[in-house]
């Protein structure tokens, strides 16, 4: 039984990471989750928010600072694909244009939803003010 996993971050144009022997992976998902990997953890993909990266080896924790992008969990695989390393004032300033996507889409979702039930949505408005 495997006890470790892979870790990787990748680029289009490069290997930011690359970590063979990794005890488990802690990360920020873009829904505002945190979320960490172990051995035998399930597949998954999901996105994530520029935030720092941290994982343990046999030499201890570490943290290495990683864009948003996608997470992939495959057989013991933790790839993160990324656009790079962002600079240090980005991880603590203002949304950041993952953010600022993910709340455009959020937003039109929300308008489509309006739309296409504008009369239930409004009745149930009602009634909650009426109670």
């Amino acid at each position: 039984m495997t006890r470790t996993l892979a870790l990787e971050v990748l680029t289009p144009a490069a290997t930011l990471l690359d970590v063979p022997d990794v005890e488990w992976v802690h990360m920020r998902l873009a829904d505002g989750t945190a979320l960490t990997i172990y051995p035998l953890h399930a597949p998954l993909l999901a996105e994530t928010v520029t935030a720092p990266l941290r994982y343990a080896d046999e030499s201890g924790e570490h943290t290495f600072d990683v864009e948003a992008g996608i997470l992939q969990v495959d057989e013991n695989t933790v790839t993160i694909f990324t656009s790079g390393r962002p600079d240090a004032a980005h991880l603590d300033g203002p949304a950041t244009p993952s953010t600022e996507r993910r709340f455009e889409r959020l937003a039109q979702e929300l308008q489509a939803r309006l739309q296409a039930e504008p009369e239930s949505l409004l009745e149930r408005v009602g009634d909650e003010r009426r109670q």
